[in-house]
């Protein structure tokens, strides 16, 4: 977390689709996020609001 808000490194729940990741990318306000586990296809969320931080990056 930077300055209490979500960030590079992160482990985060996604409400919006149900899976946890791992935030790679913060640029503009979009968080460009990737799966935990498996690769996999990388997906953008809008903001903030509707991850929670699940473990935050040392």
């Amino acid at each position: 977390m930077k300055n209490g808000k979500v960030w590079v490194g992160d482990q985060v729940y996604d409400r919006g689709t149900g899976r946890n990741a791992i935030v790679t990318d913060v640029r503009g306000g979009i968080y460009l996020i990737r799966p935990l586990h498996g690769g996999g296809q990388q997906w953008t969320v809008s903001g903030d609001d509707c991850l929670e931080v699940n473990v935050p990056r040392e």
